[in-house]
């Protein structure tokens, strides 16, 4: 049995200035600069926890022979530019040729790429594996829990396979559920069939995280759903928001051994139980100024964590915002950390001056003005480092990553540690080869809305949703959406689920 697989991983912002490149995703996959495939991939991912990983992982038990032809991503960011997209399908196209005849394809995508020609690139990269493979061929799809699933993914697609998890720490077992359940459909054991529900509701990522409630309990549902005879898989897609496009949004699948109609039934209910949690999935957001408050009245307590969700990078903000630093600074707040801040030039300046120089920095700020301005001010060196590392914590672990030289510096009473690559907080490894332990720090900003919960939650006695501006932040009244369906909840109010059925004239 041969199975061919790859892809091309980007969650676009289409609010965020910057444009994804090329050039991003030949430095952010490290596979080359043709995005080489086969043993570099194999190398790269056997072992670690990611959805190769478990292609990787699940062939080898099953004695099955892969082909993996392209594994592309880049950090998010603005929309992907054209030639790009087309650059990057036009290599797994050709690889995909050069290996056939396979007896199906395993597709690891996002489900929230937007290119400036195609706002549902995935389904556009699937539809193009379909003509090339044909009509009878299996093609099973991996995608992210932000997953933006359009009506041409879902009927392109035989299978679609979304993480469970927020943090996604089940990437590994994803991938591998994926190549088993294809590789049952190749031996003819089973004849799934999908059902698909897109709900008119968008919701913001800090309530979308399955380590908290309501969220916890739907994934426990879902698990049940997923144990009952006939169901192959299910699958919850919170969405992308900060995507405005037609099909940004929240969708469900279910995929049923033969039965049509029990799919559909299956799928129904899902729906349900998530168009009833709607109101419970807004966020809570509280200022960097009420947290130093409360750490200060409760002085014993332990590590306080703000989450510097409008920052974050891995939802296409710009890793250099300095609202809640500068408000830590003004303040005289001691025993405070921001990180990871993305700025190369002071993290070169840092390193061309040395451990224990102070020099004048102007600090952050600098992609564009909706993050707060740049701190200038005098910065003591504490450290610097290459920014290797590798991921140690429940999300990716094993992957070998790197933040670029970075420089541990200390404005005010604030560590503030310096990237020269823009990635999430989403590893503690990430500030320990910084010299930061974080849990014996009072306050910690992570540029990250909810995957540094998986790896510095257990650290933590406290955790705030931060109140700060940004292209990431998650307040609905801070966009305005121009290609989004309508209507949608919350945003309109008369969204209804089941969506009604109108007649020629909208009546219902």
């Amino acid at each position: 049995m041969r199975i061919a697989s790859g892809g091309v991983q980007h969650e676009t912002n289409t609010f965020a200035t910057t444009p994804t490149t090329l050039a991003d995703f030949v430095r952010d996959s490290e596979c080359g600069p043709d995005l080489a495939g086969f043993e570099v991939i194999v190398d790269r991912y056997r072992g670690t926890g990611c959805i190769h990983g478990g292609y990787i992982a699940g062939a080898e038990a099953l004695g099955v022979e892969l082909l993996p032809l392209l594994s592309a991503r880049a950090q998010p960011a603005g929309v992907v530019q054209q030639q790009t997209f087309d650059t990057m399908l036009g290599w797994f196209l050709e690889r995909l040729q050069a290996a056939l005849p396979v007896d199906g394809v395993l597709l690891d995508l996002h489900g929230a790429m937007v290119s400036e020609s195609h706002e549902d690139a995935e389904g556009a990269f699937i539809a193009a594996v379909r003509q090339l493979v044909g009509p009878d061929l299996p093609i099973v799809v991996t995608l992210d829990l932000h997953a933006n699933i359009s009506p041409q993914m879902a009927d392109t697609a035989d299978v679609i396979i979304g993480f469970d998890t927020y943090p996604h720490v089940d990437m590994h077992e994803r991938g591998r559920e994926a190549i088993e359940l294809l590789a049952r459909m190749i031996r003819g054991q089973v004849s799934p069939v999908q059902a698909y529900r897109q709900l008119p509701l968008l919701t913001m990522p800090p309530m979308q995280c399955t380590l908290r409630e309501p969220m916890q309990s739907l994934i426990d549902r879902l698990h049940q759903l997923e144990a009952e005879p006939g169901v192959l898989t299910a699958t919850v897609a919170m969405g992308f928001p900060f995507a405005d496009i037609r099909d940004a949004g929240v969708s469900v699948l279910v995929t049923a051994d033969g039965d049509e109609a029990f799919a559909h039934d299956k799928a129904d209910e899902l729906a349900g139980w998530l168009w009833d949690l709607r109101d419970d999935l807004t966020p809570k957001l509280t200022s960097i100024e009420d947290v130093m408050q409360f750490i200060d009245q409760h002085p014993d307590d332990g590590l306080a964590i703000v989450a510097d969700g409008s920052d974050n990078p891995g939802g296409g903000a710009p890793c250099d915002g300095t609202v809640a630093l500068r408000a830590m600074i003004d303040a005289k707040f001691q025993g405070g950390v921001v990180g990871v801040l993305y700025d190369p030039e002071t993290a070169a300046q840092a390193h061309l001056a040395g451990v224990g120089q102070t020099i004048r920095v102007r600090l952050g700020g600098k992609t564009d003005d909706q993050h707060g301005a740049p701190v200038e001010a005098e910065a003591y060196i504490r450290s610097l480092c290459d920014g290797a590392f590798v991921h140690r914590g429940p999300m990716l672990r094993g992957v070998v990553d790197h933040l670029g030289p970075t420089a541990t510096l200390v404005v005010g009473g604030v560590e503030v540690v310096v990237s020269s690559h823009r990635r999430q907080c989403l590893d503690v490894e990430m500030l320990r080869i910084a010299g930061i332990e974080p849990s014996h720090r009072r306050l910690l900003v992570v540029k990250s809305a909810v995957h540094f919960r998986a790896d510095f939650g257990p650290l933590a006695a406290h955790i705030f949703d931060a109140d700060t501006p940004g292209v990431h932040r998650p307040d609905f009244s801070m966009f305005n959406y121009q290609g989004l369906r309508r209507p949608v909840y919350p945003l309109q109010d008369h969204a209804a689920w089941p969506v009604p059925i109108l007649d020629r004239q909208g009546n219902r």
